[in-house]
This record gives C-alpha cells, structure tokens and sequence, in this order.
C-alpha cells in the first residue's frame, strides 16, 4: 500500500504552514484550504491531521481568523 502524501495533501500543508507562520487566516484562505482538502473527493489521514492542527490553532487563539 502507497503510504505517500497525496498532491492535494502536499499544496495543504503548505498553506496551513503559511497560516500558521502568519498567525492569521482569511475567511477566503479557511475556504480554500476546504476545497483543497476536498479536490480529490477524499480527505486522506494527512488531510485529516493538518486540518485539525489548523483548527487546534484557531481554536486556543494562536492562529486568529480574520476578515479578508
């Protein structure tokens, strides 16, 4: 079994890295990274992860949501 990252996986982690290093996320940047995530009709156990890291973040504060 293929246990590598897949493409959509690899554009995520990126961007979340971004909203991470940023501390902040647009509503429009939230909505992308979704749509990302969702591009392959699969949200794969990397997928999974990196958006709960991400949502983790905004939720204790480190990572703020704001207006775009």
């Amino acid at each position: 079994m293929d246990h590598k990252p897949s493409k959509s996986a690899e554009k995520l982690a990126a961007m979340i890295k971004k909203a991470i290093d940023d501390g902040k996320v647009t509503a429009t940047e939230r909505e992308k990274i979704m749509m990302l995530a969702d591009e392959d009709h699969v949200i794969d156990p990397q997928e999974r992860r990196l958006l709960g890291e991400l949502q983790n973040m905004i939720d204790n504060g480190s990572v703020k949501v704001v207006p775009d």
